[in-house]
């Protein structure tokens, strides 16, 4: 084995890893809640909001509600 590719292909390795660690450590960075708009890089990570009503709210539409209120008018 030639000493002079084994160092050449840890360096490469070590420069991989170091990337990997610099984006982990962005995204850790990113979890907090700041100020002002999210960068788009996040946005595309986040699932898309659910708009509606949320589920088990007391605002509920009932249908025979609008019926008897139809009916009487």
């Amino acid at each position: 084995m030639d000493v002079a590719k084994i160092l050449a292909e840890l360096k490469s390795e070590r420069e991989q890893i170091e990337e990997a660690i610099l984006s982990l450590e962005r995204l850790a960075r990113g979890r907090t809640r700041g100020r002002g708009r999210p960068p788009a890089w996040m946005t595309e990570l986040d699932a898309p909001k659910r708009r509606g009503r949320p589920p088990g709210s007391k605002n509920k539409v009932q249908a025979g509600a609008t019926a008897k209120t139809v009916a009487v008018a």
